[in-house]
């Protein structure tokens, strides 16, 4: 009988050595190589053409004779999700949805089985993690009933498989792919042999028969999707369920798009009967914010096509140790520090015996260069202890040598924040030509930082 080969494979990466290593070469992570055997043979299927139900055998095609066809996408009752894939649903798409534990991915995507079971399509829910009789329970608490849904509970990749060959169902939704083993892959269930593995069969299914397959993967502690990062390269989407277990609010990101923008992001709350979406998100995150306070800046930001009015709050106190701290939450720390170097060296403010704690209000994560001049006006309001006027917006991009550049879409930016009652917003000065503002709202064109907070601070 022949010895049987044996490789060890990083459970972060996918690294794979033939001996055992305490930290991988590949992602650096420790203690992360496990020892697993090598398959005698390939558990992958041929090459796959979407054509809808039919398999046919793909073989190289000039581009100019491909016929394509224009199927539109299958919308939900969630506007929010449907915004964040792109317009809605693709057909044969692959769909990633990670998140923490009990954050509501499987509330999220029972929900969208029943809305999409609702317009006569068939709708296959497999679970790996629950038994039919506890699916249904949960159907019960979301009111979730329909003929066209069809709930299995299994855990082996063949079965699964034969269970679709068989049911034919246009929608398929797996929770989780942890869970799911293939019976021809030695490792445990959740090893990257098993999750590479079962990903690309339930990929050829979805393909070939034209299929559109949900999965929910499960996080790491580090907020990143558990498994080998070949996950997230494989499938067509990949979103990301972000919020606290212990706030109402939840934000469905897109990280990953084939078929619409990455920069989308769509605002629920979580109730008894499930999830709602929210419509007017700039109202969230801006209900609580505090009165006369300093250090508290409202900025109009882009997240994708939608504008949005998030709150940044900044807190500058004279340190106790050698070095300041320099803490940002939903901002970039190294734009913040680029940012007060800019205030210290453009507008002298003394900044270098200063602990700064940065913060937008919300959970939101902000990345684009439209806050920059929030950000500034934060951090002085807070060193000078003076505060900004409620009804200010503020929006601009800083430079290093201190000038206020243009940002994008200004028009949609300044209609948002009229639409929320602010009344004066501080933008770019070159933004200012081209188109109407609003009525009722003065529109103030800032040059530089300084001129900035003159305007917001009075000097």
């Amino acid at each position: 009988m022949a010895k049987r080969k044996t490789k060890f494979m990083c459970q972060e990466c996918g690294y794979e050595s033939p001996k055992w290593m305490g930290k991988c070469p590949g992602c650096g992570q420790w203690n992360k190589m496990v020892e697993e055997v090598e398959s005698t043979g390939s558990t992958r299927k041929g090459a796959f053409a979407n054509t809808g139900n039919t398999t046919v055998a793909a073989k190289a095609t000039p581009i100019t004779t491909i016929e394509t066809v224009s199927e539109p996408r299958v919308k939900t009752d969630l506007n929010e999700l449907n915004r964040v894939l792109g317009g809605g649903v693709v057909r044969g798409s692959l769909v990633l949805i990670g998140g923490d534990p009990g954050i509501g991915k499987s509330t999220l995507l029972l929900q969208v089985s029943y809305q999409l079971a609702k317009k006569a399509h068939s709708v296959l829910y497999i679970s790996g993690e629950e038994s039919m009789r506890q699916t249904k329970l949960r159907a019960d608490r979301l009111g979730v009933t329909s003929d066209n849904l069809f709930v299995y509970s299994e855990t082996n990749l063949h079965e699964i498989s034969l269970t679709i060959e068989n049911s034919n169902p246009d929608f398929v939704i797996i929770d989780s792919i942890q869970t799911i083993f293939h019976p021809e892959v030695t490792s445990a269930p959740g090893s990257v042999s098993q999750v590479r593995e079962c990903t690309a069969e339930l990929m050829r299914i979805g393909k070939t028969k034209g299929i559109a397959i949900f999965i929910v993967g499960h996080v790491t502690k580090e907020g990143s999707i558990a498994g080998p990062r070949l996950l997230e390269h494989m499938v067509d989407t990949v979103l990301y369920f972000e919020g606290e277990r212990h706030h109402t609010y939840r934000i469905l990101r897109a990280v990953k798009n084939r078929f619409g923008s990455t920069n989308e992001m769509g605002i629920f709350e979580m109730k008894e009967a499930g999830l709602e979406e929210v419509a007017n998100p700039s109202e969230i995150f801006l209900e609580e914010r505090s009165q006369g306070a300093s250090g508290s800046t409202v900025v109009a930001s882009m997240e994708g096509t939608r504008p949005v009015l998030v709150e940044i709050q900044a807190l500058i106190s004279p340190t106790s140790f050698g070095n300041p701290r320099r803490m940002a939450t939903g901002i970039d720390h190294n734009r913040v520090s680029l940012l007060m170097a800019v205030l210290e060296k453009r507008v002298g403010l003394l900044l270098a015996n200063q602990d700064a704690y940065l913060k937008v209000a919300g959970g939101v994560k902000l990345d684009e260069p439209a806050i920059d001049l929030a950000v500034a006006v934060s951090i002085a309001s807070s060193f000078r202890d003076k505060p900004t006027r409620a009804s200010d917006c503020i929006i601009g991009e800083v430079g290093l040598t201190g000038e206020v550049r243009r940002v994008s879409r200004i028009e949609q930016r300044v209609q948002e924040a009229a639409k929320l009652g602010f009344e004066r917003i501080i933008l770019p000065e070159n933004n200012l030509g081209g188109w109407t503002p609003p009525r009722g709202v003065e529109l103030i064109g800032v040059s530089s930082v300084s001129h900035a907070l003159k305007v917001t601070l009075g000097g």
